[in-house]
């Protein structure tokens, strides 16, 4: 390592030496200091490397919320290690192929998702160690606090800066999600980023109630340590709760996907909280949930464009700053817009949004060719189409045609990979998945199904996705069709499948 690095474990080094005392992490009745946070961190860390765990090795977790996940994040920062948090919402089989594609040492689970991962430490001797968080209860899991060790066991730390941090799984584009690899550098980048954008600084407390396998949770909790400021776990999102830990703890911001503001506001008015503290919400959501935040609390809605492979935020804004704009490229990046030649398209004109600059991920894991792909030409192509006014405000378009995404409450959807679950159903000829509008989740997935007669119900379609890939991946309207409009080609016409179907639910 160094005198030109930091690392994630610097960062959290950094501010026990600084803040000492401070609150770091808040979980239950628990608060941990920087001091003790860094002390866990090195003594799993020893644990890690006693176990034979070395720099480069990958480490699954598939698990809710909690201290310990944090703990393996800072252990794996400093020994070098990638973290590679799984989706707890994904099937067992969708779970299995994303191990087998990033052949880890260790699999970490939790109680609530053992059942997942049954037999598993038996069937897949490729992986060296299994553990559980909490009390150990699984047929050949052992307890993790078990790997707490003497921190002298760890040695000096090994990472560097442009070393891979943790992959971050996007949408299953090709059947498996792919790993955005984040390196040191990415984080510490999108930290800075957060910092001189949204003013986060040590007097900040973030709520971590969205999940740490996604880099909004991960990234902003990242980014409130690096500041000084306090992070507070819940397991997963429950809007009372939320309330309670916001009045209690006096948390300042919270990060948001549909549902989660609107049960977050209903919530407070049933309790009789106007959440007095807050002061950010960070994401996306519809503009009058928007307005009912900024009329009901003092807090601010910042939204904005990123991808977990631009480590969070490339261009942020107050929304009232320019209402309907995703804001300007932040001070880290360089943003475009490129038609499909890669050429510069005038002012207001739709096309790709590239990128490129220290916020940029390191590649797919073990994806070398996608990876080069998405970064033909110096720049990182996000599959978005968007387009850039006078003032140079991003205003978000659409998704590209090949790269069409669907985000169910803040989850990633491939029409592909639903059609393909679809299309296994006996007598279907052919299907078109496509998002619609929904006033609870942000979007819903629409199917529209090739079938003769009365074959099936909405529901049995709905069941069938459900029971074979994650259960927000099933659609929420289904249509039947005798026939489907079809190209010249003879695949399905998507465009006029939505001009005819449209948006009904």
């Amino acid at each position: 390592m160094g005198a030109h690095e930091l690392t994630v474990y610097d960062t959290i080094a950094r501010n026990a030496s600084l803040c000492g005392e401070a609150p770091a992490v808040i979980q239950g009745e628990r608060t941990l200091s920087f001091r003790e946070l860094q002390g866990r961190i090195d003594a799993l860390a020893g644990g890690l490397r006693a176990l034979g765990i070395a720099p480069g090795d990958r480490i699954c977790i598939l698990a809710q919320n909690d201290l310990a996940y944090l703990d393996l994040y800072g252990a794996c920062a400093r020994q070098g290690v990638l973290a590679y948090p799984i989706n707890w919402r994904l099937t067992g089989e969708e779970v299995a192929r994303v191990i087998e594609r990033a052949a880890p040492r260790m699999v970490i689970g939790d109680a609530s998702t053992l059942p997942v991962m049954a037999g598993w430490p038996e069937e897949k001797r490729q992986v060296a160690h299994w553990y559980q968080l909490g009390a150990a209860g699984g047929a050949g899991f052992k307890p993790f606090h078990a790997l707490y060790g003497n921190p002298d066991d760890a040695g000096a730390p090994v990472a560097s800066a442009g070393d891979p941090f943790a992959a971050i799984s996007t949408a299953a584009v090709d059947v498996v999600p792919r790993g955005a690899v984040l390196t040191h550098a990415n984080i510490i980048a999108a930290n800075i980023t957060a910092m001189a954008a949204m003013g986060v600084s040590a007097g900040d407390r973030y709520l971590v109630a969205l999940p740490l396998f996604h880099i909004t949770a991960l990234g902003l909790s990242l980014a409130h340590l690096h500041a000084g400021g306090a992070c507070v776990l819940t397991p997963r999102f429950d809007a009372e709760e939320a309330v309670r830990l916001i009045d209690r703890h006096g948390i300042t911001h919270v990060s948001d996907f549909p549902p989660v503001l609107v049960s977050l506001l209903d919530a407070a008015q049933k309790l009789g909280s106007r959440l007095g503290s807050l002061r950010h919400v960070s994401g996306l959501d519809a503009p009058q949930t928007i307005q009912r935040l900024h009329a009901e609390t003092g807090a601010q809605f910042w939204t904005g464009f990123g991808q977990s492979e631009t480590s969070g935020f490339v261009s942020i804004q107050r929304v009232a700053e320019r209402p309907g704009a995703a804001g300007r490229p932040v001070a880290l990046c360089q943003l475009a817009v490129v038609d499909d030649y890669d050429r510069p398209v005038t002012v207001g004109a739709p096309g790709e949004i590239v990128v490129r600059g220290p916020l940029v991920f390191q590649g797919y894991y073990a994806q070398p060719d996608v990876t080069a792909y998405t970064f033909r030409n110096g720049w990182h192509h996000t599959g978005d189409v968007g387009r850039l006014d006078a003032d140079g405000y991003l205003h978000y378009v659409k998704r590209k045609p090949e790269k069409e995404l669907i985000k169910p409450g803040g989850e990633n959807v491939y029409p592909a990979e639903v059609e393909t679950v679809i299309m296994q159903m006996e007598g279907v000829r052919g299907v078109c998945v496509y998002g619609i509008p929904d006033p609870r989740w942000g979007e819903a997935i629409k199917a529209v199904v090739e079938v003769s007669g009365s074959r099936y119900s909405a529901e049995q379609v709905s069941d069938w996705v459900a029971s074979r890939i994650a259960r927000f991946k099933r659609p929420h309207v289904v249509v039947f069709a005798e026939a489907v409009p079809r190209t010249a080609d003879g695949a399905v016409d998507r465009d006029a499948v939505k001009a005819r179907w449209g948006d009904a639910r």
